[in-house]
């Protein structure tokens, strides 16, 4: 139980620095503004789909991530 909960943690802190490192560096890619505002919010959109999933797992509603 406490292996699941650090690697649960573990992955949400990871999950947190790839969206933070993406948000930063996506300016810095020549892009119109729409394009870029639509690649933003798809990344946004998957890493809370993997939060959500993360703790639907932990309810029991889906089955247990495999970490």
């Amino acid at each position: 139980m406490i292996g699941t909960i650090i690697s649960i943690i573990l992955l949400l802190i990871v999950l947190g620095v790839i969206l933070w490192a993406v948000q930063q560096l996506l300016p810095l890619v020549p892009m119109p503004h729409p394009i870029g505002l639509i690649v933003n919010v798809l990344i946004t959109v998957v890493v809370v789909l993997v939060v959500v999933y993360i703790i639907a797992s932990l309810l029991g509603v889906v089955s247990p991530v495999r970490l």
